[in-house]
């Protein structure tokens, strides 16, 4: 517990535990949509814009965040149109994002690390800006995903019934599209844009296990986001470890104990339930 002295090991916890209780509370509506990987298709865009930032000297987060932004929109736009199919949206965004960012990195003057930074996340060279701006902006998309729960669920679990009950419903899919963005930005110094996605669906997953109603779903998935990015962070600091790589290892293997711990209850239930009696069948009564 020594590193957490220094100041950016400090930052590096604060900004992980900001975006484990953010992702999962945006994720479990993109697990009801059936988009659970819209993270990894965003988030190749956003490294588009971070190597149209890095070749116009411009802030690699803004463009990435401006870059996302209208990547999450054009995602919603197919698919409330129905022109193409959502996976096809998705798989146009996933190779073109990847593909245009790595040509432009390659463009500018920045060195592989820069990229690595970016794709698999680097907590430790958070700044004090940055860490400002991930907690405002993790902080706006949590309260934006408590506060609308009602109307996002409705528009998450059922369109038309949403739209019939005279919710705005184009206007809460683009909120669940821009927050999507903004998340998946925020979240690249953490686990970096080829993790970020297992963050938001990780968690949610294993919540599901154990709970039953939404809102306790979601309560549990941001328990558990914020576990795994704390102790993530911890085994990374102590283990020498990637912490964006840490921080999904260890929600990954909650998934995996609670899993197996389930099935395991179930089975001793099973066990432990007393068998039906069998029926006798009548005896007939003889008089004497």
């Amino acid at each position: 517990m020594e590193l957490f002295q220094y100041p950016y090991m400090q930052r590096a916890l604060i900004g992980a535990l900001v975006i484990g209780l953010a992702a999962p509370a945006l994720g479990i509506y993109l697990v009801q949509r059936r988009l659970a990987l819209i993270g990894d298709g965003i988030g190749h865009v956003a490294l588009t814009g971070v190597g149209a930032g890095l070749l116009l000297n411009r802030s690699p987060v803004l463009v990435a965040v401006l870059a996302a932004t209208a990547g999450a929109v054009a995602i919603e736009i197919v698919r409330a149109r129905g022109r193409t199919s959502g996976d096809l949206a998705l798989a146009l965004l996933f190779y073109g994002g990847i593909a245009g960012g790595v040509m432009l990195v390659g463009l500018s003057d920045s060195t592989s690390a820069n990229l690595n930074a970016y794709l698999f996340g680097s907590l430790t060279t958070i700044f004090p800006a940055d860490l400002i701006t991930i907690a405002v902006l993790g902080a706006a998309v949590l309260i934006a995903m408590v506060a609308l729960r009602p109307a996002l669920f409705a528009v998450s679990h059922d369109e038309e019934y949403a739209r019939v009950s005279g919710l705005p419903v184009r206007t809460l899919n683009l909120l669940i599209a821009v927050t999507t963005a903004v998340t998946v930005t925020i979240a690249m110094r953490a686990v970096g844009v080829l993790l970020i996605s297992a963050l938001m669906v990780v968690p949610v997953a294993t919540a599901q296990q154990v709970t039953r109603g939404f809102r306790s779903t979601m309560t549990a998935a941001m328990a558990l986001g914020f576990f795994a990015a704390g102790a993530g962070v911890w085994v990374a600091a102590t283990a020498n470890t990637a912490p964006g790589a840490s921080v999904v290892l260890l929600a990954i293997a909650s998934f995996l104990v609670v899993a197996l711990g389930g099935a395991v209850w179930r089975t001793w239930r099973r066990r432990r339930s007393p068998a039906a009696a069998p029926v006798s069948e009548p005896h007939e009564v003889v008089l004497q």
